[in-house]
């Protein structure tokens, strides 16, 4: 199963350090989860600005330890036989903060991916359609998880993939 998401994250050039994680199947499932446990002295002020301010209240139910969104990640990927494809927009940073929720690389339970499909690339590739223009709401990890899908939609209409990612 593919699944489309973004994280959003504070990083130093060192660091980084999971805010919030959206995550979107090609099913319609989706998960969303801000992390309790990340410093907010430590953003930027563009993090601050563009992402921070634009969190659910601390109160909603979505705030979470690292340990739960874990472990709910780990479910919601698992939930179908089929095996797990991850997908983001200029994803590097992304998979990282991903992995680093179960430790080191090595750590990720059997069945995670060890990589994130680069949606940038097959769009590149795809001859780089129109894309839907980005939502209202950008940088909130869900709206820009369900533009990833929007974008390998246009994608996948100009250059099909079978299921095991082969061009048509």
């Amino acid at each position: 199963m593919r699944y489309f998401y973004d994280t959003e994250f504070i990083e130093d050039g060192s660091t980084i350090e999971l805010v919030s994680i959206g995550i979107v199947g090609e099913d319609g499932s989706e998960y969303y989860a801000v992390s309790t446990d990340f410093d907010p002295a430590k953003a930027n002020a563009w993090v601050r600005e563009n992402v921070l301010d634009k969190l659910p209240s601390p109160a909603d139910p979505v705030w979470k330890s690292r340990e739960t969104i874990r472990e709910e990640l780990l479910k919601f990927l698992g939930r179908h036989s089929t095996p797990i494809e991850l997908w983001a927009w200029v994803g590097a940073y992304d998979h990282v903060v991903l992995a680093q929720l179960w430790g080191d690389m090595a750590s990720l339970p059997k069945g995670m991916p060890r990589y994130t499909r680069e949606l940038k690339q097959y769009w590149e590739f795809a001859g780089r359609p129109k894309l839907p223009p980005v939502p209202n709401g950008n940088h909130d990890a869900l709206v820009d998880a369900r533009h990833n899908l929007a974008k390998f939609r246009v994608c996948e209409q100009q250059l099909p993939l079978t299921r095991g990612n082969r061009v048509h």
